[in-house]
Order: C-alpha cells, then structure tokens, then sequence
C-alpha cells in the first residue's frame, strides 16, 4: 500500500485507510458534505466527500476499514483528498498494523528493560507494589504496553506510553547517580508509575480519544488512585512512603496550570517532574523534525512559543 506520508499534492490516491473521523458538515452555500480523516501508521490526511450522495460513496461509519479513490489536493497549506469513491472493506482485506502509529522501537524489549529496573528496587514494599502491577495484573500489562502517552503531541502511538515511562525512568536513574541525596527506590518506582492512569484516561487504539473518566479526572488523578488500590492490599505498607509516592505522582508536572494538584515539595518529586517535561519536549520536538521535509526556520510553534529550526548552522 501507498502510506499517508509518501502522498504530496497532484497524486492520485486508491488504497485502503481506517476512516479515524467522519462528521456531516454544509457548507456557506447549504450544501451538506463530508469531514473524513484518513489514517495509517504514518500518520492522518483530511479528506471531503464533497457528494456524499453519489452511487461511489457506499455507507461507512468512523473506525471502519475503507477504499478511498480521490485526488490529493492542498487546502492552506494542509493536505487533502477530495474524495470521489467510497468502498468498505472487510475483515482480511487489510493488515491491521498497517494502520496503528507504533512505537520505533521493540515493545517486548523496552517492558524487558522497565522490569529490569523494578528487579534492582530494594525496598521491599516499592518492590512488592511494582511487582504486583507490572508483573501479576495481565490486564493491566496489556493495556499498559499497548496504550500511547497521549492523544496527541507526543508519543501518540502503541507502545508510546512504555517508551515514555522507560525515557523518564532512565534520566531518574542518571538523576540519582547525579544528586546521592535523591531516595533512588522511591523516584525509580515514581517515574515507572507516573503515567500509569493513562491506560484508562486514554482509550485503546484506533480510538486513542479521552474516556469518560479520561475527560472527568485526568491520568494524574487516575494513576494516584490506581496506586492507592495496590497500596491498601499490601500489609504493612509505611504510610509516610505512601505518600511521598502518591506526591511524587501528583506533583509530576510541576505547576497548577499544567495540571498538577500539587506542586513539589520533595526532592524526588522534582526530578520526576524534570524527567518528565525532558522527555516530552524532546520527543514533541523530534515528532515535529521527523513529520517535515521543510530545511531551515519552520515557523512559530505555540507548544514551544517559538519559532522552530529544523536543520543545524553550520
């Protein structure tokens, strides 16, 4: 198949795409139309069924698999297919994978290498809470190695919300080699759990939209009563380091108008936080290079209040 990144505007383009968007719209005119957005792997283009009425256009809904044939086209610098037919598809005449963005890296390895550090905690009690979530609960590996690290903006593909959790965990360790004064078992068991609410606030591929608790509490509200569950079952479990954890989970992006409750007030809670924003920057930024073939200024970026370059001086 032809993928979504290798179209530019002139082609033609004939193949089958996960309809991830479909909303009636009319235009100034009153003419009624389609708003469609397409996607594979590589990313999503937008796409008009400007006669929604026409024999072409056979009845499809959102999420399902369909043949579009149309012409690529660009609309205020933006891609677009105006689309002339409509096919929908059916259970083997396509290759899920095709159509889910996926982490770069092996999902396998990187969850090898997060028990990796859940194997080296110490305390006894960290230890038997990280085991019980990422070694015991199924349902929960599962949906924790599957799930993205967001909607969108950063690490929004299978496997996203793994690559982010092992990034931050990584730069805690290098954190605590850094800084000794740092409790190296409570931020490493942090920085594991700090994004485990995404797994519900966050639906499952091909949605990967915001569930009903999703949009009511947010992962960071999520994940801490997701650790306090685990927590209650584990005898003797101190209360202090409780605490201290669920802190480190709410305080994790540093200030109130990015959604923390809390801001830091330990040590470890603010390295997360600095891990945190470290990483999601750095990969927002490397998205953006990846998803261009511009040289030089970009333009203003409002996620970076910015005007961006994407090639080096010399």
């Amino acid at each position: 198949m032809k993928f979504i990144k290798d179209y530019k505007e002139g082609d033609r383009l004939f193949d089958i795409y996960l309809c991830k968007y479909k909303q009636a719209a009319v235009t100034k005119n009153g003419k009624a139309y389609e708003n469609v957005i397409l996607q594979d792997k590589t990313g999503v283009i937008d796409a008009k069924i400007w006669d929604p009425n026409n024999a072409g256009i056979a009845e499809f809904e959102a999420l399902d698999y369909i043949e579009v044939y149309g012409d690529v086209t660009s609309f205020q610098g933006a891609l677009q297919v105006n689309v002339k037919r409509v096919r929908k598809c059916q259970e083997g005449e396509f290759e899920p994978a095709n159509y889910l963005p996926v982490s770069k890296f092996d999902i396998e390895e990187m969850y090898q290498e997060l028990l990796g550090f859940i194997k080296r905690i110490e305390n006894q009690y960290l230890k038997q809470l990280l085991h019980t979530l990422f070694v015991e609960d199924e349902a929960f590996i599962s949906a924790f190695k599957q799930s993205s690290a967001a909607k969108t903006v950063h690490h929004g593909f299978v496997g996203g919300l793994l690559q982010h959790t092992l990034s931050v965990t990584r730069l805690c360790e290098y954190y605590c080699s850094a800084y000794p004064l740092l409790n190296k078992d409570l931020l490493i068991t942090a920085a594991i759990c700090h994004d485990m609410g995404k797994t519900r606030e966050i639906s499952p591929f091909p949605q990967n939209d915001y569930t009903e608790v999703g949009q009511f509490l947010g992962h960071i509200v999520i994940g801490t009563e997701m650790i306090g569950e685990k927590i209650r079952k584990i005898e003797g479990f101190p209360a202090l380091l409780a605490s201290e954890l669920k802190h480190c989970i709410l305080a994790h992006h540093g200030e109130y108008e990015f959604g923390s409750p809390k801001k830091p007030a330990i040590m470890e809670a603010l390295a997360l936080n600095f891990a945190d924003n470290t990483d999601a920057k750095l990969q927002t930024f490397t998205e953006i290079l990846e998803g261009t073939t511009e040289t030089g200024w970009l333009g203003f970026n409002r996620l970076f209040d910015s005007n961006l370059r994407g090639t080096r001086l010399e």
